[in-house]
């Protein structure tokens, strides 16, 4: 006798700057049980947290550590408790952001530099296609022509981070182009993070979350 997996906890981290409302229908339509808060120990306890994340990047950043999100982040992420960033929560990521030529430390669990997308027409508004690994598990069950809705004007546009011990699993990152190349995705064990918005990308989103979801 089979019996249904228990559904997974999702807190979506309320700190002022996401679509939170948006993120939630999209995971509880994908058969998550979703909160919204930024409660510390219902943000620890869940099965997943996710951030997501509009406007500058150092607003977001500062929201964020008033919430103490950059230290739930860090405790969840030591433990190899799963984390997904979406849009700027995927920005702050990385090591800085340079916006109108400031420049605000990101969470450091990638380097480089999140900075100004070079195209002619920006921000860069619409659907992408994206260029996933071939192993990825964010894009299983997508088609290469699958396509996800961006709005952004800033992006990471070189990936460094080098894994050398044969025993780590070295990051996926996926790319999309506008203009430039830059990242739209990175898979890194406990933590994954899109640049496009997955609530907002229609079946292909829905089916992102799903594998998210599936791997808590």
């Amino acid at each position: 006798m089979s019996t249904a997996a228990p559904t997974k906890k999702v807190v979506v981290f309320d700190y002022g700057f996401g679509n939170v409302r948006s993120a939630e229908r999209a995971l509880a339509h994908v058969g998550a049980d979703v909160e919204i808060t930024r409660d510390y120990d219902r943000a620890m306890d869940a099965d997943g947290l996710l951030v997501p994340g509009v406007g500058a990047f150092s607003a977001c950043m500062q929201g964020l550590k008033e919430a103490r999100g950059d230290w739930i982040i860090g405790r969840r992420l030591s433990g190899g408790r799963p984390v997904m960033g979406i849009c700027v929560g995927m920005q702050i990521l990385f090591e800085r952001g340079i916006e109108h030529g400031v420049e605000t430390e990101g969470l450091d669990e990638w380097p480089g530099t999140v900075g100004p997308l070079k195209a002619p027409v920006v921000p860069h508004m619409g659907w992408n296609t994206v260029d996933a690994p071939a192993d990825s598990q964010a894009f299983a069950g997508l088609d290469d022509d699958a396509r996800f809705y961006f709005v952004h004007s800033y992006a990471a546009r070189e990936w460094s981070l080098e894994v050398t011990n044969p025993l780590i699993r070295a990051p996926k990152v996926t790319w999309a182009t506008h203009g430039e190349r830059f990242v739209a995705a990175v898979e890194n064990g406990a933590l994954w993070a899109t640049q496009f918005h997955p609530e907002k990308s229609g079946d292909a989103g829905a089916q992102l979350l799903t594998n998210w979801i599936e791997t808590l």
